[in-house]
């Protein structure tokens, strides 16, 4: 399942670079698209404000088909407080427009599935795709207001995987 993550994850980076340039966000001394894995970073005592954070939950696996199907479930959340300019008071509209590129980066529901373990990246047979999202109620925390679509990914596993 670990190709079809990596594949799901670079998809919507690369979408989200080509939808909204500026969404960026600072790690490790690098500027990079604002979208990251919560799994592959080190901890963060509160989520980076304007970026989104992918978290893996729940794996499941279908057996009974010709070629074994695993699904993961994938937690997106995001959070805002909105703009200086404005101080802060435009976090509502701040959400709605991640909430649209949301919407954006994840369609089309599918996307070819990689081997990022090589240089370069290979293409494997099948694709990794997903269902709509679903989004959470938002949530208001002092300054910040936060939302969370979750999103079921699915994937065939592979001879050599």
């Amino acid at each position: 399942m670990q190709n079809a993550k990596d594949s799901f994850y670079m998809a919507l980076r690369t979408r989200l670079a080509a939808i909204n340039p500026e969404r960026t966000v600072l790690l490790r001394g690098t500027i990079r698209p604002g979208i990251l894995v919560e799994e592959a970073e080190a901890h963060f005592a509160q989520p980076p404000s304007d970026a989104y954070v992918l978290r893996w939950l729940a794996l499941g696996m279908d057996l009974d088909l010709p070629a074994t199907m695993t699904a993961a479930q994938c937690e997106i959340q995001y959070t805002t407080c909105g703009t200086q300019s404005y101080g802060g008071l435009d976090r509502g509209r701040a959400l709605s427009r991640m909430d649209e590129e949301v919407l954006a980066i994840l369609q089309p529901f599918f996307a070819p599935k990689m081997n990022y373990q090589v240089t370069p990246p290979t293409q494997f047979l099948t694709r990794v795709f997903w269902d709509e999202p679903a989004f959470s109620p938002a949530v208001a925390q002092r300054d910040r207001l936060s939302r969370t679509a979750t999103v079921m990914v699915y994937s065939y596993e592979e001879q050599g995987e």
